[in-house]
């Protein structure tokens, strides 16, 4: 028997009905930030692994130039566009993360919100940045509190997932759908829902793919729902909803409870090294250790780790010397070698050479970690090091709030360091004077009259007319 209870119409219903008015100006300052740092790492991406053989590919997936890829501008049909940009945000493994959802929400949402945004602005309706910063934030609220929700481990890949339901949400906003035909989107979205932890569990490239589909199918999702197609409207608790198939139970509907007093944007935490965010705790606390006490790699004769048991599953792999990209971003032993030698880790240390180095590879193999139980499945933090040196000192740290999240916020002059950082590695690089035009727009976002404008000048850094 069908019933209209399921939680979804409470989820619709705080998408349709909330506007920037209501919205406080910390989750606005936090929404901005979120965008120019997704912009940034997807620009950047555009030079990242397989970016110009998936844009090759999506060329050939329909016809049409209804929005452009970030970075080199190449147009595509909005969907294709969605898929592209969300890829090329992750594909580096450095775009933000809502650390208790274990999800990037914003990946998924932001490409599909432009790409869409991008298409009305051709049919003649412009979309506004006071738009798109409320249906980022809405979006947010969505992908974030349904990753929250959940109540085992990650069984699906949950940052695309519960992105793909943030997408949903922030495109239908754009688009003005209703609360009635907002669930009929996110009912579609579902059955379009997507994203293996095999993906994540070898290394395969699939991994930012899945994120790019699921922003794609928000685009399908939206479309459909507003051309009047629908779906079944129980899709987080009945028999087959999200919460039976995808995640091993969860309340939704207590997180529900949290729409419009809790804004989720402000959770959400930024990246500060281009590798798994499961790793960054380590990180954190091992680079935190050699700035203290002024060690060098060569002084370390080993690293023992204390970890909840999502790190170990996320990022506890071996390190080799023939590794694929994405297998070695989620390797913290290679991540963590690296950055004691370099004092931090850069996108150069992802590749063939780099992973051959025998000092960097011989550190790595004296990191030993340690699973310590706990009751959350979805934990990341803390973290506890002990690093002993030749000399015979033993260090240590615990960590628990760890870099780049709100508690241990990135400074500005970081932020702004690595959106130039990014748009430097853009194919093609995009040069400081529209990389400083774009800061300069999304710090004033409320005022941007069109969007398209973001783009313009994240491809070839000409204003819109």
């Amino acid at each position: 028997m069908q019933t209209t209870d399921d939680p979804i119409h409470r989820f619709a219903a705080h998408v349709a009905g909330t506007r920037l008015a209501d919205m406080p100006d910390s989750a606005i300052a936090a929404a901005k930030v979120l965008i120019l740092d997704t912009l940034a790492v997807g620009i950047g991406g555009s030079a990242g692994p397989m970016a110009a053989e998936l844009g090759q590919a999506a060329a050939s997936m329909g016809q049409g130039a209804e929005a452009r890829v970030w970075g080199t501008g190449q147009p595509l049909p909005a969907a294709g566009a969605a898929l592209v940009n969300a890829y090329q945000a992750h594909c580096q493994e450095y775009d933000s993360v809502h650390e208790g959802a274990v999800a990037h929400v914003m990946t998924a949402i932001l490409a599909a919100s432009l790409a869409g945004a991008e298409r009305q602005g051709q049919n003649g309706t412009r979309v506004s940045g006071a738009q798109l910063l409320e249906a980022a934030i809405l979006g947010t609220d969505v992908g974030a509190c349904l990753g929250i929700a959940a109540g085992g481990g990650l069984r699906f890949f949950r940052p695309g997932t519960a992105g793909g339901w943030g997408a949903a949400a922030a495109l239908g906003k754009l688009m003005g759908l209703d609360a009635g035909q907002m669930v009929q989107a996110f009912s579609i979205q579902y059955g379009q829902m997507c994203g293996t932890m095999q993906a994540h569990t070898e290394g395969s490239g699939l991994l930012a793919m899945q994120m790019g589909f699921n922003a794609r199918n928000a685009v399908t999702a939206c479309d459909l729902a507003a051309a009047g197609f629908t779906g079944p409207e129980n899709v987080l608790t009945g028999p087959f909803g999200y919460y039976t198939l995808f995640e091993d139970g969860g309340d939704p509907e207590g997180v529900a409870e949290t729409l419009g007093q809790i804004w989720r944007v402000e959770e959400v935490a930024l990246k500060p090294f281009p590798s798994g965010r499961a790793t960054h705790g380590i990180l954190d606390g091992a680079l935190g250790l050699q700035r203290a006490h002024g060690f060098r790699a060569a002084d370390v004769v080993a690293v023992r780790l204390s970890v909840p048991p999502l790190i170990e599953h996320l990022v506890g792999r071996p390190p080799k010397t023939e590794m694929a990209i994405n297998y070695a971003r989620l390797c913290a032993r290679y991540v963590l070698a690296a950055a004691l030698h370099g004092q931090g880790v850069a996108i150069a240390d992802f590749t063939d050479a780099a992973y051959r180095r025998a000092a960097v590879q011989d550190l790595a193999g004296c990191v030993t970690m340690e699973v310590r139980s706990g009751d959350d499945p979805n934990a990341l933090v803390p973290i506890g090091l002990e690093i002993a040196l030749h000399d015979g000192r033993s260090l240590t740290a615990q960590v628990t709030d760890v870099y780049g999240a709100p508690q241990n916020p990135m400074s500005p002059d970081a932020r702004v360091q690595k959106v130039r950082q990014m748009a430097a590695l853009a194919n093609p690089p995009l040069a400081e004077a529209p990389a400083t035009r774009l800061i300069e727009l999304v710090d004033h976002l409320e005022d941007v009259a069109d969007v398209r404008t973001l783009v313009d000048v994240a491809t070839v850094g000409v204003m819109t007319g």
